[in-house]
């Protein structure tokens, strides 16, 4: 019988025993199964914090270079309006340079017009001298046509009120009625343009 009861005793332990390790093996379970979770908690956070720091990366990255292009833009533009601007200046000096590339050339020939025009204004109108004054007439039409085909273009002041920009005043004279004051009332040089420029001023008497 003690026997018996000695037997029972070892086999309670054993239970006993085996329930225990049962019990500390569901712990260790238990714990390694929160351990685990834990870990993986972490790795994704760490994954996650990885993932945002590099959007961040490229975010600044696509920033700096939207800010270089929009840079590099702005001085192209400028070029670009600088240029047009250059190429603009230059169209039009030139073709003002085309203009007047002989306007010496022209300004010359003026005083010979003039005295064709007083020469022709002091011939008088005879039968012996009209073969003469038709010569030179023709002389004069000739050149005076070929000087328009260069643009000259001559400048009407009779009548017109004084300018400074087209006129120069030599002398002042009683006005012969009340339209013609401080208007020119006499031409003694006739003034030109070349194109659209003055290249000689008319000199006038003005009427006051």
């Amino acid at each position: 019988m003690a026997k018996n009861l000695r037997k029972s005793n070892r086999k309670g332990h054993s239970m006993h025993n085996q329930e225990e390790m049962n019990k500390e093996e569901m712990e260790f379970k238990s714990d390694s199964t929160h351990i685990d979770e834990e870990l993986k908690a972490a790795a994704e956070e760490i994954e996650n914090k990885e993932e945002t720091a590099t959007v961040e990366e490229n975010v600044s990255e696509e920033d700096k270079l939207k800010a270089e292009l929009t840079s590099v833009q702005d001085k192209y533009l400028r070029l670009y309006s600088e240029f047009e601007n250059y190429k603009r200046r230059t169209t039009k000096e030139r073709a003002d340079l085309f203009k007047t590339a002989n306007q010496e050339s022209i300004l010359a020939m003026l005083p010979v017009l003039d005295d064709f025009e007083r020469a022709l204004a002091a011939m008088p109108q005879t039968e012996e001298n009209q073969k003469i004054r038709e010569g030179v007439d023709l002389i004069y039409n000739k050149l005076k046509n070929t000087l328009t085909q260069k643009g000259l273009k001559e400048m009407e002041a009779n009548g017109k009120p004084f300018d400074p920009d087209f006129h120069e005043a030599i002398t002042k004279i009683p006005a012969p009625s009340e339209e013609l004051k401080e208007k020119i009332v006499d031409v003694l040089e006739k003034g030109y343009f070349l194109h659209d420029k003055v290249i000689r001023f008319a000199k006038v008497v003005i009427g006051e």
